[in-house]
């Protein structure tokens, strides 16, 4: 069995990048939704700005939340080919993976000391992989499949061209 690599910092730090265009695409498309429902003077209103804020949040939460509890992986880790991981090697139950999110406020908070964390650590594991007890590890690469070969064509056996 192959042994799993820690994903290190740049690795992560593309992934997160990834997802923060998610981010970036669901809050505009609240600001539109939001202006489309109640029209453009709503933008100028004191509460719509924290209020498309606050939806993206819940919506960031909800989805890094429940596709580490599901699968390990958010978009922008499937595409660099990293996961969240628990000590078995299973993705993080519900409850770790709102805990991993919320942890994710307290690397952000220090100057971002906490996310730098995973390039310093030999185990490659940020503040909020240690605050909720998970690392993130790069999926094993496929191996190349062995070509195969194609039957041998007996002489004794009729082709299609010379059956009688």
């Amino acid at each position: 069995m192959i042994e799993p690599r820690s994903a290190g910092f740049w690795i992560r730090a593309v992934a997160a990048l990834i997802d923060f265009a998610v981010f970036a695409l669901v809050h505009r498309s609240f600001r539109y939704i939001g202006a489309s429902a109640w029209g453009p003077d709503v933008e100028s209103t004191i509460a719509f700005k924290p209020m498309v804020a606050l939806f993206t949040v819940v919506f960031a939460g909800a989805y890094t939340t429940l596709l580490h509890a599901l699968g390990g992986q958010t978009i922008g880790k499937m595409i660099v080919g990293v996961r969240v991981v628990v000590g078995d090697g299973e993705p993080p139950p519900l409850g770790t993976a709102l805990l991993r999110y919320l942890a994710y406020f307290a690397s952000a908070g220090i100057v971002t000391l906490g996310f730098v964390m995973a390039g310093l650590r030999r185990d490659k594991r940020a503040l909020h992989d240690l605050i909720a007890g998970t690392r993130v590890e790069r999926l094993p690469r496929a191996a190349a499949p062995e070509p195969v070969e194609p039957p041998a064509v007996s002489a004794e056996q009729p082709t299609a061209s010379g059956a009688a």
